[in-house]
């Protein structure tokens, strides 16, 4: 269940819908649940080999002990569940989603990116995510700016001395 969240960014409904018949050529084609929306995501390496590992369901990965699907809400439950069993309490199936989000987003991904692989139109949500790492990264990047341009304190007169002047 945690690898079908991690590596697919997929939302609770659609977690729970995903099945073998979604995924074609290491490819996984769903329509999402809430908008409607086609998303089509390459299976990420670490997410093959979980379902190689198993055990996973035939119409839906994330099954009973019987292989036969779950709602939704069965789902986030259990997964709740599992997250207070972990002594994580108070967490659920979203934040995990949103974890893969910033995680792309941290690595780069651009908003159209974003929207690609989560599903989302208009450019709202992606840019939560890009605007965060982009900040982090614009910093992170040009942060010796702030040491190379010297570390004189300007005169009060507003004149800037040169590093080692005395007046």
């Amino acid at each position: 269940m945690f690898g079908v969240y991690c590596f697919t960014g997929l939302r609770r409904g659609d977690a729970a819908r995903l099945g073998r018949q979604h995924i074609r050529n290491g490819v996984i084609t769903i329509d999402t649940e809430k908008t409607g929306t086609r998303v089509t995501i390459p299976v990420l390496p670490e997410l093959a080999e979980i379902l190689t590992a198993g055990p996973t369901g035939e119409l839906s990965i994330i099954a009973s002990k019987k292989g036969q699907p779950l709602r939704k809400e069965v789902v986030g439950t259990l997964f709740k569940k599992a997250c207070r069993a972990a002594g994580i309490p108070n967490k659920s199936a979203h934040g995990i989603r949103k974890a893969a989000a910033t995680r792309a987003a941290n690595n780069g991904a651009t908003v159209a990116t974003l929207e690609a692989i989560f599903g989302w139109e208009g450019g709202q949500m992606a840019a939560l995510y890009t605007k965060a790492a982009d900040r982090r990264k614009l910093a992170a990047d040009h942060m010796e700016k702030l040491s190379k341009s010297g570390t004189s304190i300007p005169a009060p007169s507003g004149e800037v001395r040169a590093v080692g002047q005395k007046d």
